[in-house]
């Protein structure tokens, strides 16, 4: 099995680039926001990979960083979702949003991709809740530290015995009343605590 894929930029498509290794071109498939972020002809680039093998075909498709693999991975083990539309849904929303969206049961966010109708997207996030982990659930934020409170704070609450879509949800809306100073795993865990009631 391929996992990494380090070498140059030697053609692209729609959906697709030739990574040249050595002398040998590998096709690679990849979603828009991949395609978007990809150097330009010529230049080095190294992806992480996923080898999908049938009995008929080997594909390649391609990450900018091991978290989009992992949630194209979570994405393909939902029944009814294929490359096509975790490839999807990874053009249009990052790891982050991935996270709020399965976090907060947002189906709508999830059916904002390109063939994804609202079945599929509530398939999504239900089957997925309890598969996100814990590091990727609390929302991404610029500050550091507010994204590490959120993460403690979060496995506070699941630790008191609250599902971890329901913390989050919770923790959201506390983050959305406190200012950045105040944000303490404390703060949040108590305004939380108010949010769940």
């Amino acid at each position: 099995m391929i996992g990494r894929l380090r070498g140059r930029v030697d053609g692209h498509g729609d959906n697709w680039v030739l990574i040249d290794v050595g002398g040998v071109g590998y096709m690679v498939e990849g979603s828009p926001r991949m395609m978007d972020n990809l150097p330009a002809d010529g230049e080095a680039v190294s992806l992480a990979i996923e080898t999908y093998v049938r009995e008929d075909q080997l594909r390649l498709f391609g990450f900018l960083n091991e978290e989009d693999r992992s949630w194209f991975r979570l994405l393909m083990s939902v029944q009814g979702v294929g490359a096509k539309v975790a490839l999807a849904i990874q053009g249009v929303l990052s790891g982050a949003e991935l996270s709020q969206a399965v976090a907060a049961e947002d189906k709508a966010m999830v059916a904002r991709a390109p063939g994804v109708g609202p079945k599929v997207a509530q398939r999504i996030v239900t089957e997925l809740k309890d598969k996100v982990p814990e590091a990727q659930f609390a929302v991404a934020t610029p500050q550091g530290d507010v994204s590490k409170a959120l993460g403690e704070a979060l496995s506070a609450l699941t630790n008191l015995g609250y599902p971890r879509a329901q913390a989050n949800a919770g923790l959201m809306a506390a983050r959305a009343k406190l200012d950045d100073e105040e944000s303490s795993v404390e703060a949040l865990i108590k305004q939380a605590l108010k949010e769940l009631v």
